[in-house]
This record gives structure tokens, sequence and C-alpha cells, in this order.
């Protein structure tokens, strides 16, 4: 196995992170002065809905729903994250607060007293 030395790890950390932050801010910098073309704002209005649906069935991709527990941790988790955010609309309370929630199920293993 090749290791990666620390400065040309740092070198290729630092380029990703400039490479990132000119991706997010070049909407911003070509469209300061004149109206943003309508694929832009299409982009900006529903790219991040679908990222977010496509993540949330990429994590359901694996889960067992055919035997016990039956992915009731997964969707109880997942109910706790929309409920969350549909009260506060707090993406971080949402995250934070599904992930607990399902790592408290997983860990005392709760749904073994159902099944």
């Amino acid at each position: 196995m090749h290791r990666l030395e620390l400065g040309k790890a740092l070198l290729a950390t630092g380029i990703m992170a400039a490479v990132t932050l000119l991706t997010r801010a070049a909407p911003f910098l070509f469209f300061r002065r004149r109206k943003q073309p309508p694929l832009l704002r299409f982009v900006e209005s529903y790219i991040p809905p679908m990222m977010m649906l496509i993540l949330v069935l990429y994590s359901l991709k694996d889960v067992p729903f055919a035997r016990a527990p039956y992915g009731l941790p997964e969707l109880l988790a997942l109910a706790i994250v929309a409920v969350l955010h549909l009260w506060r609309r707090n993406a971080l309370l949402s995250i934070f607060g599904g992930t607990l929630f399902y790592m408290f199920v997983v860990q005392t293993n709760l749904t073994a007293a159902i099944f």
C-alpha cells in the first residue's frame, strides 16, 4: 500500500477546497449584475431536494425489510428526521436528532423487545 506524504495530502486538500469554493461562488460572481438564466434558477430550486432524496434512498438500499426488525429502526429514524424538520426547519437539528434516535434504538436493541 502506498502512503501519501503529508505535504502532498495538504496540497491536494487545498486544491480541492479551492475548486469547491470557486464552483460554489461562480454563480454569484457571474450573475451579480444581471438576471440569472432560467436553468440556474431551476438548479437552485430543485437540485437540493433531489440530492437529499437520492441520499435517503441510498442510505436505505441495504436495509433488510424482509426480516425482523423489518427496517423499523431506519423508518422510525426517518420519521423523526421528517417531524423535526417540519417542526423546526433546522437541518442540523433534524439530522442529529434522527441520528441520535437511530443510534439509541440500535445500541439498546430496542426493537428486539418488539420482535
